[in-house]
């Protein structure tokens, strides 16, 4: 545990320290892996630690994104309402769509979140005078905040979204390291075995299922300032898609690990995007050479080479 708060501080003070040294385009990249990063942990609550696959969890971010920027543009610019209105949303959809995801196991759970991810979608796209339609709200202005600075420059909302990132980490670490964190990866591992001990393990996954769509509004939240946009798109299956890629490829059940495939995602998204413009194909045969050749994830990968070094 020392060790993880050890590597975990020093990691942030070269994220504290990176705006010196970075262009303002390269800040701006670091920026939306952070982001990413909360979005992708977020999944792996659900996905690492109580086993629990989704492909609508794209619905959280967007909803939570859709709330701000039309808060924003619509009634009142003011973060304190906005914000918050965002993350409860946000909460609020995934309690609600948990309700029905939950009585579902498997497959069926699967295809089950991706129908409720894509009834959203649907609404976003059909519903033109509140959503915009496919051409979404653009110029979401940034928060206003008592602050000497203002987040419209690149810096202080790195810094901003920085505070954010770190402040997730550090609550789904406590998560997933306390009890409730330990009877989920006993539930991930049989359900049925957790029951026979007496848990009510329908209230542990729709507790984490909450959790989960609540850090995952978080990241619409800052998403929607970074961007200064929302559309439907926010909603769609690729982007519940590349948020379980993230989380396959960093290493399911590792926290750190989504983080670390986030930025490798949004790093080779801006890379080949490009060259060519094919992202999908790129990002389904990523995921063929993750499950063929590091199940396990990059965070896998890496400790297994280390303990064969050490042995």
């Amino acid at each position: 545990m020392n060790a993880r708060v050890a590597s975990g501080a020093v990691a942030l003070a070269v994220l504290i320290g990176l705006p010196a040294v970075l262009s303002s385009y390269q800040l701006s990249l670091l920026t939306k892996m952070l982001i990413f990063g909360i979005f992708a942990m977020s999944l792996d609550l659900l996905l690492g630690y109580a086993g629990l696959p989704s492909l609508g969890h794209a619905a959280y971010f967007g909803v939570a994104a859709y709330t701000v920027g039309l808060l924003a543009l619509r009634v009142a610019n003011n973060f304190w309402i906005d914000f918050p209105a965002g993350l409860l949303m946000a909460a609020a959809v995934s309690a609600l769509f948990g309700l029905f995801a939950l009585r579902t196991r498997g497959s069926y759970f699967l295809m089950i979140t991706l129908a409720l991810g894509q009834v959203l979608w649907g609404i976003a796209f059909g519903w033109r005078s509140l959503t915009g339609g496919d051409d979404g709200l653009p110029s979401v202005p940034r928060p206003r905040l008592p602050l000497p600075w203002a987040l419209t420059e690149g810096v202080p909302f790195y810094y901003f979204v920085l505070i954010c990132f770190a402040l997730a980490t550090g609550l789904l670490a406590l998560v997933v390291s306390s009890p409730f964190g330990q009877a989920l990866i006993g539930i991930r591992e049989s359900e049925r075995r957790m029951e026979v001990l007496g848990y009510d393990v329908w209230r542990y996954k729709y507790v984490a299922f909450v959790l989960a769509g609540l850090f995952a509004g978080l990241a619409g939240n800052l998403f929607v300032y970074f961007n200064g946009f929302v559309s439907p798109s926010y909603l769609n299956i690729v982007f519940s898609a590349s948020a379980l890629l993230m989380v396959i490829l960093g290493g399911a059940g590792t926290l750190v690990g989504p983080a670390i495939g986030a930025a490798v995602i949004v790093g080779l998204e801006n890379l080949i995007s490009a060259y060519m413009e094919r992202w999908v194909l790129v990002l389904g045969v990523i995921y063929v050479l993750v499950t063929l050749f590091a199940p396990s994830g990059l965070v896998g990968l890496v400790r297994q080479r280390l303990g064969r070094s050490r042995a």
